[in-house]
């Protein structure tokens, strides 16, 4: 199958073709026609495969017919959560829109509001936006949704982890109910069924992978760490390994990347943080010295796990496990993007037994453990993880209850802090 198969404008066609474009990714192939057949869809597909140009090409075909309706406002809204992911987004729109010229925005936060207000009082065919920034304008009664006919929620689970939850439901409530409506998701589970059975009406369903399957060209691995200390030392070898092109390593803490990036430049390492208090511009130019090869070593929080596509990045190496299962799953899908090979290698220290608990019931598969030579821990497996659970606090319960509620505890304090720094 061929993008010509899809009865796309020849305009959009050439744009495609000149990406470098020819044969659809399975997502595309499957996403396409029900976007253009102007039905809902709830589609499922791991990251680097394609999803973006999924909803954006059908939208710009759609886009090619006369309004319907008056006024100014965009007819084609797309929430994202991140401001990397909606900048990637715009950037996907404007390589499709070359020969076509729409009326495109972006509203995000970390930019000024001047040139946001601008842009939205002018006539506007497509909206990219992150839900906070979005609902701050629309609080202020500057947004205009009378004429909207396409909602896209790209990496929904995403902006649900993030507390977005209710700002997207304020948001969906505010636009047209005839609306077509678009969601795009790692996950199809939980909260994101939940609000998908809300806003959509008898959506199609695209289901390219389960959780166990996915990044099959990740090769995945975890070393035990006895501390923080024993952590330095096993990263100290794995950055010295022959095949490590460029690397993304994640930590807990905006303040636990920079100090390990700091670290690591003092060893001579070409290395940088990324989280989210830095300046938009300040990360802009950080991704950009990452993408020109100047970078080796970007040390980043989760903030960096969606949206962030450097064709480099040959590992990624989770310094700190997350505390959201899911988050990893969008972590290890920085490598072996668009189908390249990658390695994802977790360092697990006495703390992280849980947290790796989660993400081996999650994905369905246990993480092989690999021991280097001269850096072994001193207890086994067995016996680090007897040792955990002997720490653990009498009145904690290890049920499914239990993992959700400190998951759900997790997401309101990364709401907070997404709404005040992030979006």
């Amino acid at each position: 199958m061929f993008f010509k198969d899809f009865d796309l404008d020849t305009r959009l066609l050439k744009a495609v073709e000149s990406s470098g474009f020819t044969v659809p990714t399975e997502v595309q192939r499957q996403a396409i026609p029900i976007v253009l057949s102007k039905r809902d869809l709830m589609a499922s597909a791991q990251t680097g495969t394609g999803k973006t140009a999924a909803f954006v090409l059908p939208s710009l075909q759609h886009l090619l017919k006369p309004s319907a309706g008056s006024g100014k406002g965009p007819r084609v809204l797309i929430l994202t959560p991140t401001r990397e992911l909606a900048l990637q987004i715009n950037s996907h729109i404007r390589q499709f829109n070359r020969f076509v010229k729409f009326t495109t925005g972006t509203v995000v936060g970390g930019l000024p509001y001047p040139p946001q207000i601008k842009m939205l009082r002018s006539p506007l065919d497509l909206l990219v936006a992150t839900p906070g920034r979005l609902l701050d304008h629309m609080n202020q009664r500057r947004v205009d949704f009378s004429r909207l006919e396409i909602l896209v929620l790209d990496e929904a689970d995403r902006m649900l982890d993030m507390g977005f939850v209710n700002a997207v439901k304020t948001i969906a409530a505010a636009t047209p109910v005839n609306r077509q409506t678009l969601l795009f998701s790692a996950t199809l589970q939980g909260a994101v069924l939940k609000i998908a059975r809300q806003l959509l009406r008898n959506p199609a369903h695209v289901k390219l992978t389960a959780n166990h399957d996915r990044h099959k060209a990740i090769r995945q691995h975890l070393h035990h760490a006895d501390s923080v200390s024993h952590k330095h030392k096993l990263l100290n070898h794995l950055l010295r390994a022959t095949d490590l092109n460029q690397a993304l390593i994640f930590t807990a803490t905006k303040r636990a990347a920079g100090k390990l990036a700091k670290s690591l430049i003092t060893q001579d390492h070409r290395s940088a943080a990324l989280h989210g208090d830095m300046s938009q511009s300040k990360r802009r130019r950080t991704v950009e010295e990452m993408q020109r090869g100047e970078v080796r070593l970007l040390v980043a929080t989760d903030v960096a796990a969606r949206g962030l596509d450097i064709e480099g990045i040959s590992h990624v190496i989770n310094f700190d496990l997350p505390m959201v299962a899911e988050d990893y799953i969008h972590r290890i899908g920085r490598t072996g993007r668009a189908g390249r090979s990658g390695n994802a290698i977790s360092l697990v220290g006495p703390e992280d037994w849980d947290k790796l608990s989660r993400i081996e019931r999650l994905t369905g598969q246990r993480i092989n453990h690999e021991v280097i030579e001269g850096l072994e821990p001193t207890k086994s497996a067995a016996q680090q993880k007897q040792a955990a659970t002997k720490l653990k606090p009498k009145r904690r319960s290890s049920s499914k209850a239990h993992y959700r509620n400190q998951q759900r505890g997790s997401s309101c304090n990364s709401s907070f802090n997404s709404r005040r720094r992030v979006a």
